[in-house]
Formats: C-alpha cells, structure tokens, sequence
C-alpha cells in the first residue's frame, strides 16, 4: 500500500467555478442573508415588545427565529467569504467546528417542531387546562432539553468526525462542510460514524417525528368534531404552517442524513443543500409569523407608534 500525506487542510468546491457568475452569486446570497436577518430580528423584536405575542405559542416561535438566525449565519458567510476572495480553502479544525454547529441548529429546529406541536396539541384538545400544563416554567424547561439533547447529538458526531483520517482527495464537493461529504473524501473506517448517523437519527429524530404526527392525528380528530366550518378552518391555517415547515426540515434531513449517508448521491446535491441551508431559513419568517394575522396586527400596532397618525 502507497504512502499517502494526511491532510490538515481542505478546499470546498463551491457554488460554481465560472467567474461571470460569481459576482451576481454574492449580492444574491448577501440580500437572501439581509432580508433572512432582518425578517427573523423584526419576528424576535415584535414577540419581545407586544403584550400580546407574550404566550407560549410565540415564545417558541421567537426561538425558531433565533434558531434560523444561527443556522443561517453558520453557511451563508462562509459562501459570501469564498465568492469574494475565491480561494475557499479551509481548515480541518475549522471545517469540523462548522460541522458542530450547523448539527446543532439545524437538531434544534427538529426537537423545537415537535414541542411546538405538542404546544398546539395542548391548546386544541386541551383548552380548558393549557394554561396550567404550558406554564412558563414548563415552557422554559421544554426548550432547555431542545437545546440539551441537540448539543449532545452534535457534540457525538463532531467528536466522532475528529477521529477520521483524510488522506485522499483534499476536495469537498460542497459550499459548506457537513458529516455526508466529510465521510465520502476520508481514508478511514467511517462504519461507526455512519452507524451513529442511523442510531442517533433513528432515537432523536424519529422520536421527535413520531411525537410531531402523534399530536396531529389528535388536533385533526379534535378539528374534525368541531360544527362551525368557520372555526374549523380558522384552526387549519394555524396548523397548515407548522406542517410545511415540518415536511420541509425532515424532508431535507432525511434527505441529507440518511439517503446521503448511505451511498446515494446525485446531481441536485448542491440544490437541495441551497434549500434547507439558505431559503429555509429565509422562508420561516414568511410560513410561520409574518403573514400570521396576530403579527400583522402587532407590527401596526409598533408602525403606529413610531409613526403616529396625524
């Protein structure tokens, strides 16, 4: 067996090797990255500062926004810094640390879906008693294990991925760096890794999926019992967000987790990793609060003072 050189060092490959475009790739992906800041920041500020967003249905959303406001910040500057200077080279340790936190916000976002549908469970099918079983305190508790579980799943894997040999292609076919394309260019037995992948995806993920549709199966049954059509769809639209936003988190995760994972890849990869990395977080806003009719109203209410009627 050849010696080869192991490497401390990487270069991604990028969004794309043609120099007319990169250009054009920067502003767009620097206004994507503004609106995604400033539309989280505007969700954040308006659930702070209006009385009547303070419930615990927002005080979720307010993190979901936070959450979206790191997950973006974890891919999107590196993509701006590589379209700029084009050298896109980066270290092991600093790709590994990358690796980290984008599992770690994009868990949170997983584990904080599920608690907002047992959230929107509670107060569906147990109106009479949600106020006692979503207490503050049990909302802050709910979040804290997000947070505690998602910093343990990423912490294993970033520890694991430590572990590997790179002593091959020092290319990443990739803008950012994640466990899928870390494991195609390594030397080493990535057999555990993979096997982590699948373990901790089967316990943590599924479990909060299967969480997520159990207490949607109960709000649908209860939607359905309920006689006026009005009210009925009134209850729809506030689920119906919570639902495309599900569907296209797991839809991704899976797709990057576990079908990445296991050996299959095509060419659509860097567009399906252009969806959850950078829209996805730029979409939030819109699905979940800002064409919500309780956050309309609350930024008319801060539009009015700040600028009041004459």
């Amino acid at each position: 067996m050849r010696n080869q050189s192991i490497l401390n060092e990487f270069f991604l490959s990028g969004l794309s090797d043609l120099p007319a475009v990169q250009i054009p790739l920067f502003l767009l992906f620097l206004l994507i990255y503004l609106l995604t800041l400033i539309f989280n920041l505007l969700t954040i500020v308006l659930i702070v500062t209006d009385p009547h967003l303070q419930v615990p249905m927002y005080f979720f959303v307010g993190n979901l926004a936070g959450l979206d406001l790191c997950y973006s910040s974890v891919t999107i500057p590196r993509i701006l810094f590589d379209l700029h200077t084009k050298t896109r080279k980066i270290s092991i340790e600093a790709c590994i640390t990358q690796v980290f936190f984008f599992l770690f916000f994009a868990a949170c976002e997983d584990f904080l879906l599920a608690v907002m549908s047992y959230d929107r469970y509670t107060a569906i099918c147990q109106p009479l008693h949600y106020i006692q079983i979503m207490s503050w305190k049990v909302c802050v508790q709910l979040v804290s294990i997000v947070y505690c579980l998602s910093f343990t799943h990423s912490l294993v894997h970033s520890l694991n991925a430590l572990k590997l040999i790179f002593c091959g292609s020092d290319i990443i076919e990739s803008f950012f760096c994640d466990l899928p394309q870390l494991f195609q260019i390594s030397c080493s037995d990535i057999s555990i890794n993979v096997l982590l992948v699948f373990i901790l995806g089967g316990i943590l993920g599924f479990g909060a999926l299967t969480l997520t549709i159990m207490s949607y199966v109960y709000i649908f049954k209860a939607v359905l019992k309920i006689q006026t059509k009005g009210n009925r769809s009134k209850v729809f639209s506030t689920c119906n967000s919570h639902l495309t936003l599900l569907f296209m988190n797991y839809g991704s995760s899976i797709f990057n987790y576990f079908w990445q994972s296991a050996g299959h890849h095509f060419y659509g990869d860097k567009g399906v990793a252009i969806f959850y990395t950078v829209i996805l977080p730029f979409l939030n806003p819109f699905i979940y609060s800002l064409r919500n009719q309780d956050f309309r109203t609350a930024f008319q209410r801060v539009f009015r003072r700040i600028f009041p009627p004459k």
